[in-house]
This record gives structure tokens, C-alpha cells and sequence, in this order.
């Protein structure tokens, strides 16, 4: 299991921390937040498929920022996937 920690920007959250295992989401942690929020997405992506959760997370904005921590979370996870992509191919 991979574990990952992302500095947000322009959210309450100022850092989200997560664990991938063969696609899948494990430990999500915000630091910050609305704590309500924060800990009901956790819940819910708990074991979910990690490129399922990009495609649903990303783009929701909060207030007019332009971005939410669940984007943040989103971003942060695609960014992690691509790594794990780029050293598959370095790999092959």
C-alpha cells in the first residue's frame, strides 16, 4: 500500500493525506475542513475505485472557488495514479 499527502490550495483543508492498493482508496484523511464533510466523503470512498472517485470529485466547487476539498482530494489522486502509471511504463 502506497500512501500519498497533498498541500491544498485555495480550500479550508490545508493537507489531505490517502493510501492506494491496487486501485483502490484507503485512509483519506483531511486536515481541516468541514469536519461533517470531510469525514462523510472518507466514509464513503473507503475501498472505492480510485479513478471512479476522480471522475465523480473533480470539478465540484465550493463558493465560487474555482475548487472544494473533494476536488483537491481528486487532483491529488489522479496525480498519484499517474505515478503509479509512469513507473509501470518505466518498468515495462
Amino acid at each position: 500500500m502506497q500512501s500519498y499527502t497533498i498541500q491544498t490550495n485555495y480550500v479550508c483543508a490545508k493537507q489531505i493525506s490517502f493510501s492506494l492498493e491496487d486501485g483502490k482508496l484507503y485512509n483519506i484523511k483531511f486536515y481541516g475542513g468541514c469536519p461533517g464533510n470531510t469525514m462523510a466523503v472518507a466514509k464513503l470512498l473507503e475501498g472505492a475505485d480510485a479513478k471512479r472517485a476522480v471522475s465523480i470529485l473533480k470539478g465540484n466547487d465550493c463558493g465560487g472557488k474555482g475548487t472544494s476539498c473533494a476536488d483537491q482530494l481528486a487532483r491529488g489522486i489522479e496525480e498519484a495514479l499517474s505515478q503509479i502509471d509512469d513507473t509501470k511504463v518505466a518498468v515495462s
